[in-house]
């Protein structure tokens, strides 16, 4: 039975295996194109959890955050160098709840209206939207929810409070306490000072919440000043002695994925390997909860070409590589549109497509420039390599990689560089690649998704052996696996190694595969269609999450 109030309902009876109620915070969601919330792959991620609660019937929610700037449009500037549009957003499918109440960010009173998407509108979990973006609030207040990750740290941390106090709040208004509060990443923290005021039991905030981490990355573990975060009333004004006691902190540094692992009852890790990093990351802390893992996976509903998947189903090559044909033809159209290049759908065709960060090496493959070249120009198996991916806008070096690329791109005919990386571009990419290209530095991606749907897709992992892939690839039969560096190795010895790896796979398997023996190629891609499925289906995740997290004991 559904634990929410009429009229939000859930739209369909919930299935008793998932009767445990659950609220699932998040600062980002990807469910469809139309609703731009999201920035990657934390996004793509929640989107695709709600997308199979809704299909599994399960007795979830969802909380966020309604950006009304969304991320940010990625275009071009005048010479094609990457150009970031702010464009306000409309969402008439949205309904008013009629539910405003206030929540105290700095001292000062914020006005929150809730917005619901009803689960039938995209097939997903209740959804729950909070924004300050309203005339009863003064200008400052109204931009705590204009974009998602604000590069402010004051706006910032505002969006936090929100998310965290704002959700519970709403929780309240709507008269519910779910038994299981899911903090997708730390953002939402300040939820659990707020239970913690009302309870005055940690054993209280500990029954309730759980926590999932997404990175090992330094970026990716926030740090703040715990003075400040008090003044901001992040922790809803407790005494400071109180606060101190309660999170373990001695100086001014709050680390709020420690404070999560020790606020929460349980805590995991998104693959096999990186729940692995994670233990050994936090294990010289104390009073951290257990930290598991729950492998990341995308629903299979939204992504898979069905063409493609009844093909697979059939075990029809023929099929498999005509669909696949048409689909790469779909995705060029795009290239051409974007770029003025006419990609030919006969060519061997890597995509390297996510969020542009350091550690995952856009341009990896592009350091030995002579190399680089001759396999582009190669007459008898040429290549072709699309990039796309969004930078925060903020991140200069993503941003001047992304536009270095864009720059050697003009000099070459078989490389593209897209804008525009949302959903309906990843589709694209996934449906019209033969290869799907993820090169970061082993043991820093914690799991990495997008590959999942592009296998889903009938393209192959080209990898260094890191995050999921660790669980699935099987080098020359379903995937290909750039060789592991020495762990020794200085970072530009990694780098090179890794680069000439790349390299020396494409060589000496790849391209006789593609061009040389057909049949092997093809028996690869439906090796990998069919290994990705199910254990990288979102059901089987989402049904984990509950078997191995909420209704743990």
């Amino acid at each position: 039975m559904s634990f929410l109030p009429e009229p939000f309902k859930h739209s369909y009876e919930i299935d008793p295996k998932y009767k445990t109620s659950a609220a699932y915070f998040s600062m980002e969601f990807a469910i469809d194109q139309t609703l731009k919330i999201y920035s990657g792959g934390l996004g793509f991620l929640a989107g695709s959890h709600m997308r199979s609660a809704y299909d599994l019937k399960q007795n979830m929610i969802g909380i966020g955050i309604l950006w009304s700037y969304g991320y940010y449009n990625q275009a071009r500037g005048e010479n094609r160098e990457m150009a970031v549009q702010n464009r306000r957003k409309d969402y008439h499918f949205l309904k008013d709840t009629g539910i405003k109440y206030t929540i105290t960010v700095h001292d000062h009173d914020v006005w929150v209206k809730v917005l619901y998407m009803e689960p039938d509108t995209f097939g997903s979990a209740p959804m729950f939207l909070l924004t300050t973006d309203i005339e009863e609030n003064d200008v400052l207040s109204r931009t705590i929810s204009h974009r998602l990750y604000d590069s402010d740290f004051l706006t910032r941390t505002a969006q936090y409070i929100l998310l965290g106090v704002g959700g519970a709040r709403l929780l309240e208004e709507l008269g519910v306490d779910p038994d299981v509060w899911h903090l997708n990443e730390a953002h939402a923290l300040s939820a659990a000072f707020h239970v913690y005021k009302k309870t005055k039991s940690l054993e209280e905030v500990k029954k309730r919440f759980v926590f999932t981490t997404h990175t090992p990355v330094e970026a990716g573990n926030e740090k703040s000043s715990f003075d400040l975060l008090r003044k901001f009333t992040f922790f809803g004004g407790l005494p400071e002695a109180e606060l101190r006691e309660l999170c373990g902190i001695d100086g001014d540094e709050f680390n709020h994925s420690l404070a999560a692992f020790r606020m929460c009852r349980l805590s995991n890790g998104v693959s096999k390997l990186h729940g692995e990093v994670s233990r050994k990351m936090w294990a010289g802390y104390d009073n951290i909860c257990p930290i598991t893992h729950v492998t990341n996976a995308q629903n299979k509903r939204y992504w898979v070409d069905e063409q493609l998947e009844e093909a697979r189903l059939d075990n029809n090559f023929k099929a498999i590589a005509k669909r696949k044909r048409e689909l790469k033809k779909k995705l060029f159209k795009e290239v051409a549109d974007q770029t003025g290049r006419l990609f030919d759908p006969d060519y061997l065709t890597i995509v390297w497509a996510r969020r542009f960060a350091d550690y995952k090496r856009a341009d990896l493959i592009t350091r030995d420039i002579e190399r680089f070249e001759e396999i582009l120009n190669d007459a008898d198996r040429p290549v072709q390599v699309i990039w796309a991916g969004k930078p925060f806008p903020k991140d200069y070096g993503a941003v001047d990689m992304f536009n270095r690329l864009v720059n050697l791109s003009r000099e070459h005919p078989r490389m593209a560089v897209l804008v525009g990386y949302e959903l309906s571009l990843s589709k694209l990419l996934k449906d019209g690649s033969d290869m799907w290209l993820n090169n970061p530095i082993v043991t820093r991606e914690a799991s990495g998704t997008s590959g999942m749907t592009a296998a889903m897709n009938a393209s192959v992992n080209y990898s260094t052996n890191d995050g999921w892939v660790c669980e699935f690839a099987k080098d020359g039969e379903n995937s290909f696996i750039i060789p592991e560096a020495d762990t020794d190795l200085t970072p530009e010895a990694r780098d090179h190694h890794d680069m000439l790896g790349f390299y020396q796979v494409l060589e000496d398997k790849v391209l006789p595969a593609y061009y040389d023996e057909p049949e092997q190629w093809w028996k690869i891609v439906k090796q990998s269609m069919d290994d990705v499925v199910p254990f990288f289906d979102a059901d089987r995740m989402a049904d984990e999450y509950y078997s191995k997290i909420y209704d743990a004991k």
